[in-house]
């Protein structure tokens, strides 16, 4: 007889450490949501940013919900910061069980008119920063016999999506390609890795990056354009990702790994 376990999403006894969980200005980041989602969850949520005010806001939203959380502050492409943080933090809430890297920056251009300190800049903040986490977070998974590590591309290392952003799509690409990695060489120690692939997302950052990309046209305008674009007719939002990264760093994803996890109202179909 097969029997049917419910689904269950609950963290309550799991610390996530979510690297980029500020946001670049007011109202919901994906970092923030997912930070947010996961205490509701019952985990204890260690929100980490270089941007110490940001991350106390959302520090503070936990709080006020009555859940179990601190701010650690530092550059997570900075091995030092990096170092120092994670101590801090097992220091506070003990192995971490979950680590959430969310961080990504990138500037619109292509070979020819990419500078190479803007590639190299973001090479360190989107992969040499996963490279920093994992190493203070895989020997404890490893001797505990389990553990979730969850990444976030973007379609951009998927497709080309119409303009060049050469920095941010190749590093998005090896973000992918390293969570795999990851999930292969220590599967066996049952340390899950997935990635979460976010289309076109409706967050802070679209007012302060994205939009200028539409130059000749209002805000209000870039995220029509946007939301065009997408079978579903939308963009997505904060908590769109953050659900599915809840989703990966619970046990209702315990036979999910090295795999990616394509959140984007179908847009990616449109460029198969």
């Amino acid at each position: 007889m097969t029997t049917t376990a419910a689904l269950s999403l609950g963290l309550s006894d799991r610390t996530v450490f979510v690297a980029g969980g500020g946001s670049a200005g007011p109202g919901w980041s994906i970092g923030r949501a997912a930070c947010v989602t996961y205490a509701r969850l019952g985990a204890r949520v260690c929100v980490a940013d270089r941007d110490r005010t940001s991350a106390e806001e959302t520090t503070q939203i936990i709080r006020s919900e009555g859940g179990t959380v601190d701010t650690f502050v530092g550059d997570i492409a900075n091995e030092d910061d990096v170092v120092r943080m994670f101590a801090e933090a097992k220091a506070r809430f003990g192995v971490i069980d979950v680590l959430h890297r969310n961080v990504g920056i990138g500037k619109t251009g292509g070979p020819l008119d990419t500078k190479l300190e803007d590639f190299d800049l973001a090479q360190s903040v989107n992969v040499r920063s996963l490279l920093l986490a994992s190493r203070q977070v895989l020997p404890d998974m490893i001797e505990q016999g389990r553990g979730s590590i969850i990444t976030i591309s973007s379609v951009a290392g998927l497709r080309y999506l119409g303009y060049p952003h050469l920095s941010y799509c190749v590093t998005k690409a090896a973000v992918i390609q390293f969570t795999r990695m990851l999930a292969q060489q220590y599967a066996a120690n049952g340390i899950r890795a997935n990635t979460v692939v976010p289309g076109l997302i409706d967050t802070p950052r679209i007012a302060n990056t994205v939009a200028k990309m539409f130059s000749e046209t209002s805000l209000d305008e870039a995220r029509a354009a946007r939301a065009k674009q997408v079978p579903l007719g939308r963009m997505g939002t904060a908590w769109d990702i953050a659900n599915a990264c809840a989703f990966l760093a619970s046990d209702a994803a315990a036979y999910v790994t090295g795999t990616e996890l394509v959140v984007d109202g179908g847009l990616t179909g449109k460029f198969a």
